[in-house]
């Protein structure tokens, strides 16, 4: 049986939501930007009644900490995502599972899948809190993109590069191990580096990624090469959620999407 396609989405600047759904798979959104910004909260509005596949997070990466509890409940009950990321601890495994056990029986609209995030500081508690959650009744499992511990899993002298492998095989352990089993879900948050996701093409388990790696890097005024990149952008997307669309590279954009797909063997293309 053939493996469906890893779905892919790509945040984006306000001036570029409305060209997003040619090339994302589906629309990530950060929950906090729908308090901070209309363009935005209309979007969305707008991909529900289309009834586009939308995965939200808790603005963990974003914020430094996760979005307010109370306005969280207010999207997440407001939009009724396809999938709801709950609020994790970042590098705090235990803090991470006690919000995922409070989570776990808070009552969400019914067709909204919670996501618990795998947060640790050594691949042993990554092993623990992915089956603690497991217990906890999750069923997908997100992984972060930049913890300290992948570089102790890939030795390089390109921070980046050493990050972005570094995943890759504490996640390819972990399977390897049977803490990870073919038949479940995990969605990937980020990326150091964009060429990484090449390596999971065969893994059966992972299901979806987020990263706002192409976008960033091109209003940076960086091109993908072949082979992508040997750094991580620098500009974030809420600094670079109201940039105006004259300031904005379509080209490099257009480059960069579809650079993306060729690199890590995706079958989308910006048209």
């Amino acid at each position: 049986m053939k493996k469906p396609r890893i779905k892919i989405s790509h945040e984006v600047p306000l001036a570029v939501l409305p060209v997003s759904k040619t090339f994302n798979d589906y629309d990530y959104c950060l929950p906090h930007l729908l308090d901070k910004e209309y363009d935005y909260f209309a979007y969305f509005e707008e991909a529900k009644k289309e009834g586009r596949y939308i995965i939200m997070d808790n603005s963990l990466h974003e914020l430094g900490h996760a979005y307010e509890t109370e306005r969280l409940l207010h999207w997440v009950n407001y939009f009724k995502p396809n999938e709801f990321i709950v609020p994790d601890v970042w590098q705090d495994m235990q803090g991470s599972i006690d919000n995922a056990a409070e989570w776990a029986h808070i009552e969400l609209p019914e067709e909204t899948l919670k996501v618990a995030v795998v947060q640790a500081t050594c691949i042993e508690d990554a092993a623990e809190c992915y089956l603690k959650y497991k217990a906890l009744g999750y069923k997908k499992i997100a992984f972060s993109y930049g913890a300290g511990y992948y570089k102790e899993h890939f030795n390089h002298i390109n921070p980046a590069i050493s990050t972005a492998m570094g995943r890759v095989n504490v996640i390819g352990t972990l399977h390897a191990a049977e803490v990870i089993d073919d038949s479940d879900r995990v969605h990937l948050l980020g990326c150091a580096v964009p060429q990484e996701f090449i390596f999971y093409k065969d893994m059966k388990f992972i299901e979806t990624i987020d990263t706002s790696n192409p976008i960033m890097a091109a209003l940076e005024g960086k091109l993908y090469t072949n082979q992508g990149l040997d750094e991580k952008p620098i500009l974030k997307i809420d600094h670079a959620m109201n940039m105006p669309v004259e300031m904005i590279d379509w080209v490099k954009m257009h480059v960069n999407v579809n650079k993306f797909r060729e690199i890590n063997q995706l079958d989308i293309k910006l048209k």
